[in-house]
């Protein structure tokens, strides 16, 4: 079945914006994993706009405890900063159980694009192997589009994850079946490389059955945008629930007519 890893970058968005500790990012993830979610993800960035240093220290030690996935997404070409050490050193700190690289930079409003495999491979080359000595799977974001995205498994890469943006744009506005065929074929192209697929970006509760049923053996999808704000409307314990009764649909054998 498809794993729900839940992105709580927006809890410390909210608790950025005034400072101080309020709303609690553990709390928040403590209680995604209450209502059944199978791990957490974070996303720090040098800028410090939302996850913190000291949030990954501490969400790792909760996903250990709780014997769940910890991911850490991140650009592993960012250099460090006052208040981030960089991707690769934070990793080393808190062996998580999976790192999914992204080429996001400091202007980006969110992560909008995959690598470029043409240009990245060499510099991913040994970065990809110095995670997998710290015992980390390693994931690497990519377009659907992408012709090169088996480069991912040359490079030591364990799975992709889709960059779903351009489904959920197309599932708001019609039609999805062309943005759902590029997606399915992407997912096989990987899975005949030996790679793991992963997906993230713009799910949510509205267009997440869809994409499941139609691209074949997701193994994870990573969702916070869209989760925490259907939190704000039904909590965060209902809203979890809701997505795993998704996945779980989603998984249940076709039924013939």
């Amino acid at each position: 079945m498809t794993q729900l890893s839940v992105n709580v970058n927006k809890v410390a968005v909210l608790r950025n914006s005034r400072g101080g500790s309020d709303p609690d990012v553990v709390r928040a993830a403590m209680t995604c994993l209450r209502a059944g979610a199978h791990g957490i993800t974070v996303h720090p960035r040098p800028d410090q706009r939302h996850i913190r240093a000291d949030d990954v220290y501490a969400l790792s030690e909760l996903t250990r405890q709780h014997g769940v996935e910890f991911n850490i997404e991140g650009n592993p070409f960012a250099p460090p900063r006052e208040g981030y050490p960089g991707l690769l050193p934070l990793c080393e700190q808190t062996r998580p159980a999976q790192v999914t690289l992204v080429p996001d930079g400091d202007g980006q409003l969110t992560s909008d694009h995959g690598f470029d495999f043409g240009r990245d491979s060499e510099r991913l080359r040994p970065l990809i192997a110095t995670l997998k000595g710290y015992g980390c799977r390693v994931s690497l974001f990519v377009d659907a589009g992408n012709p090169d995205l088996a480069q991912a498994a040359a490079l030591g890469a364990d799975r992709i994850e889709l960059y779903t943006g351009p489904y959920a744009e197309a599932f708001a506005t019609g039609p999805v079946e062309p943005a759902l065929a590029l997606f399915a074929d992407a997912a096989r192209r990987a899975q005949a490389a030996g790679l793991g697929v992963n997906a993230g970006h713009d799910l949510s509760q509205a267009n997440l059955y869809h994409f499941l049923t139609q691209v074949p053996d997701v193994l994870e999808v990573s969702i916070g945008h869209a989760l925490i704000g259907e939190a704000l409307y039904e909590g965060i314990e209902a809203t979890v629930a809701g997505y795993l009764t998704i996945i779980e649909r989603a998984g249940e054998p076709a039924v013939d007519a």
